[in-house]
């Protein structure tokens, strides 16, 4: 079966439920799971196994997470107990497996779930490999919001005249949500600011997360705002499973209402009450767009989506607007300006531009020509008299510079006698019979210590 549809339309009970009642016939082997889910991200895989816990409470069915972040003895023991459903990211799940831990043999059931995920992270030789190990005469479910061309061949290549369930239109985002695109600059602390002015002003607003392009710019983001006064919480792949885990359940439990993240958070996490999704940066792929923003307005809810668009996201917004076949607006209204951002804006203006803080006659002001022409004495006798105007000055007049040889510059008794001495500047001597090849004089600027000849030891 291939489904396609919307982040929030339910695609998780879609396929938990039937599986639950087909799993209540036989009995677990162990190290031989009869269900194989797969999942791109630890946290979608941790909330696929809430809600199997939820669902099939009374069913006996027992459930093991494979991800990364945890050790392996603990998983080890849950498979070597036997479990009917493996819920499982594909690296961990190739980990036990080359490891002799688990057998893939008795799996019935394949579930392919965030198959556009998969691409993006690059887990498609993994899931190619995957499928091998599994029994031919499976079931396969493959589920994603969007059909690039990748996927089509992967689902051509792995299922075999499958029924097709497309809920809505492919990349289209749920009606419920209220989109806006806002102008901003290309700078950081700009974005910030104006990002912060939008979470202040916004409208019923109960928790929102903030989507970033780069785990970098979610440390300096999340920084900025607890620094501002708000509470926020940051999740991002460079954290540990353990800290991932508990800043998704403050933010789940309304300790925290803002949740600062990379699109490792955007796809197929169950978060019911999100009322705002922000974008602080424009995503470079449009498929991402549809994921984020797929995170407020769910099951009929309301929701609001706002992004953040500086001058060179011109072509992002072009190919996400492409994709959905909706025209985002801008907002109307300018947002309120705080006061000390106001008078930020100039230093920052200067900084950037590598200007140094107004002084003398800038920071004073300009100054007038009455004020130019004012006396600067107090006395009556001078202010009384008419100031003449200076006459022009005329260049001084540049004498030679008469300079003595070096040999009468140095001491009597240190000079060399006349016929030793060498030419002056621009002096030659005449070629003739007696005084020999002709010499040429180095000028008066040659070192003393030069004029005394070296007189070197006769080689043996």
């Amino acid at each position: 079966m291939l489904g396609i549809a919307q982040t929030g339309t339910g695609k998780t009970a879609a396929f938990t439920l039937p599986m639950l009642t087909l799993l209540e016939k036989g009995r677990a082997r162990a190290r031989m799971p009869r269900t194989l889910i797969l999942e791109p991200t630890r946290e979608l895989a941790a909330q696929v196994e809430e809600n199997f816990d939820r669902y099939g409470v009374n069913s006996g069915l027992s459930v093991a997470l494979l991800i990364g972040g945890v050790s392996f003895g603990d998983q080890d023991t849950k498979i070597a107990r036997g479990v009917d459903v493996l819920i499982a990211t594909p690296g961990r799940l190739l980990d036990h497996i080359e490891r002799g831990k688990l057998l893939l043999t008795g799996v019935e059931l394949l579930v392919i779930d965030e198959a556009d995920r998969m691409l993006d992270m690059g887990f498609i030789p993994d899931i190619e490999r995957i499928c091998k190990l599994v029994p031919f005469t499976r079931q396969t479910l493959f589920f994603t919001a969007t059909m690039p061309s990748e996927i089509k061949r992967i689902t051509d290549q792995f299922l075999h005249n499958p029924v097709q369930v497309e809920v809505s239109r492919p990349a289209t985002a749920a009606t419920t949500i209220t989109q806006a695109l806002v102008h901003t600059q290309a700078p950081p602390a700009e974005k910030r600011q104006v990002l912060r002015r939008l979470i202040r002003s916004a409208e019923n607003l109960q928790n929102a997360i903030v989507f970033c392009n780069r785990k970098t710019e979610v440390a300096l983001l999340h920084k900025s705002l607890l620094r501002h006064g708000f509470g926020a919480v940051a999740l991002h792949g460079d954290m540990d499973q353990r800290s991932r885990m508990a800043a998704l359940e403050s933010f789940r439990n309304g300790e925290m209402p803002l949740l600062i993240a990379s699109d490792v958070a955007a796809r197929g996490l169950d978060i019911p009450e999100v009322s705002h999704v922000f974008n602080f940066d424009v995503p470079v792929h449009a498929d991402d767009y549809i994921h984020r923003i797929g995170r407020t307005g769910r099951a009929g809810r309301a929701g609001w989506a706002f992004t953040l668009v500086s001058p060179a996201d011109g072509k992002h917004v072009a190919a996400i607007e492409t994709l959905t076949g909706y025209k985002i607006p801008f907002t109307g209204d300018p947002l309120p300006v705080e006061e000390e951002e106001v008078a930020e804006r100039p230093r920052r203006a200067r900084r950037e531009r590598g200007e140094k803080k107004p002084g003398g006659e800038h920071a004073r002001g300009p100054r007038t020509r009455e004020a130019t022409e004012a006396p600067k004495a107090a006395t009556p006798s001078k202010a009384a008299e008419p100031r003449q105007p200076a006459e022009p000055r005329q260049p001084a007049e540049r004498r030679p510079v008469e300079r003595k040889p070096v040999e009468q510059r140095l001491p009597p008794e240190q000079r060399a006698p006349a016929e030793q001495r060498r030419p002056a500047r621009n002096e030659h001597h005449r070629r003739n019979d007696d005084d020999g090849p002709t010499v040429i004089g180095l000028g008066d600027h040659v070192p003393s210590f030069l004029l005394t000849p070296i007189r070197r030891k006769p080689a043996r």
